[in-house]
C-alpha cells in the first residue's frame, strides 16, 4: 500500500512539473510584452527597459523558470514595482490588479469551492441513486422516466439550464435572490440560498450522466456469474446487492467522479459566467483578456493541481474498493 501511494504521488509531482514547464513556455509565447503592462503611460524606452530588468525578463528563460519555482516553495523578491518580497507560495505579481497572484486566488477560490463541492454531492447522490434504482426496476415506469430525464439532462447545456432557472426563480417567481457569494461563516443561509441555482443546474446536468453510467454498470454487474451464484445460494436480494453488486458497480464510477470533480474545480468558467459569479474560472478568463501572465500561470497551475490531486485520491480509494489494485 505504501509503495503504491508513493508511486502515485511521484507521478503526480512529475505531472505538475510538466504542466508548470509547458505553462511557463506558453507564458512567453503570448504576443503581449509584460513590461508594457507594468510601465505607466508615456513610458519611454529607458523606463521600459528598467521595468523589464526589474521583472527579470532580461534573464535567460531557464533562470526565470527557476526563480518562479523557487518562489512557490520559499518565496522571492519581486522588486519595488511588484510589492517587494513575495512570501511562499509566490505565484508572481499581477500586472493588472497590482497584487500578488496568491492573494487573488485566495480571494476567489472560496467562490469556486462553494459552487462545485455542494453541487458534486448533489449530482453524485441523485445520479448514482437514480441509476441504481432504475437498474433494479428495469422495464418499469420509473425506469423509463429515469431514462427520459437523463437523456434530457445529457442533451442540454449549462448556459441554457442556468438561464431558464434564473428566468423562472429569480425574475418571474422572485422566490430566490440573484446568485452571489456570501462567506458561509458570515451567513450560512444567505450562502446557500444565493448559490442553490448553480448547484441545481450543475446537479441536473451531471446527475444525468451518472444516472446512465450507474444504470448500465449495475445491469452489467447483475448479470455476472458470481451474482447469480449468490442468488442461487439463497442469499437475500438486499444482501446480494449491497455486498456483491453495489461494490462492483460503483468502482468504475469512482474514477469518473474524481476526474470530473477535479476538472469542475479547475474549469467553472461557464458556470460563473452564467450566474455572474467571480471565481477561479472568471479570473482566468479575465487574465487572458488582459494579458495578465502571472495570473494566467497561477490559475492554470492550480487547475492542474485540482485534477492531479483528484486522480491521486481516486487511486487511493481504488485500493480500498478493489484490493487487487495494490498489486499493480
Amino acid at each position: 500500500m505504501l509503495n503504491f501511494l508513493i508511486r502515485r504521488i511521484l507521478l503526480a509531482v512529475l505531472t505538475l512539473f510538466a504542466v508548470s514547464v509547458l505553462t511557463f513556455l506558453m507564458f512567453f509565447a503570448l504576443p503581449r510584452d509584460p513590461a508594457t503592462a507594468m510601465c505607466p503611460k508615456n513610458c519611454d524606452a529607458a523606463r521600459l527597459e528598467r521595468v523589464r530588468d526589474e521583472l527579470g525578463l532580461n534573464d535567460p528563460k531557464h533562470v526565470q523558470y527557476l526563480h518562479y519555482v523557487k518562489g512557490i516553495f520559499v518565496g522571492r523578491d519581486l522588486g519595488a514595482a511588484q510589492g517587494g518580497h513575495c512570501a511562499a507560495p509566490c505565484l508572481g505579481y499581477s500586472y493588472v490588479n497590482s497584487e500578488p497572484v496568491t492573494e487573488t486566488i485566495v480571494r476567489v477560490i472560496p467562490v469556486t469551492l462553494s459552487i462545485v463541492v455542494p453541487a458534486s454531492v448533489l449530482w453524485l447522490a441523485v445520479g448514482i441513486g437514480l441509476g441504481m434504482l432504475s437498474a433494479l426496476r428495469l422495464g418499469t415506469v420509473f425506469d423509463r422516466l429515469a431514462i427520459g430525464v437523463s437523456l434530457t439532462g445529457a442533451s442540454l447545456q449549462l448556459y441554457f439550464v442556468g438561464g431558464v432557472l434564473l428566468l423562472v426563480f429569480v425574475y418571474t417567481l422572485k422566490i430566490l435572490p440573484y446568485p452571489r457569494y456570501t462567506p458561509i461563516l458570515d451567513n450560512p443561509w444567505d450562502w446557500a440560498t444565493a448559490l442553490i441555482l448553480p448547484w441545481c443546474a450543475l446537479a441536473f446536468l451531471f446527475s444525468a450522466v451518472y444516472a446512465r453510467l450507474s444504470r448500465a454498470q449495475m445491469l452489467e454487474t447483475l448479470s455476472e456469474d458470481y451474482v447469480r451464484t449468490a442468488h442461487a445460494k439463497g442469499l437475500p436480494s438486499r444482501t446480494v446487492i449491497r455486498r456483491h453488486a453495489l461494490r462492483a458497480a460503483i468502482t468504475p464510477l469512482v474514477t469518473t467522479a474524481g476526474v470530473e470533480i477535479g476538472a469542475a474545480l479547475g474549469g467553472t468558467v461557464i458556470t460563473e459566467t452564467t450566474f455572474g459569479l467571480r471565481g477561479l474560472g472568471r479570473t482566468a478568463i479575465d487574465a487572458v483578456k488582459d494579458g495578465d501572465l502571472p495570473t494566467i500561470m497561477g490559475t492554470v497551475l492550480l487547475a492542474a493541481a485540482f485534477i492531479v490531486v483528484a486522480n491521486v485520491v481516486v487511486d487511493v480509494l481504488y485500493t480500498f474498493i478493489d484490493p487487487r489494485v495494490r498489486l499493480r
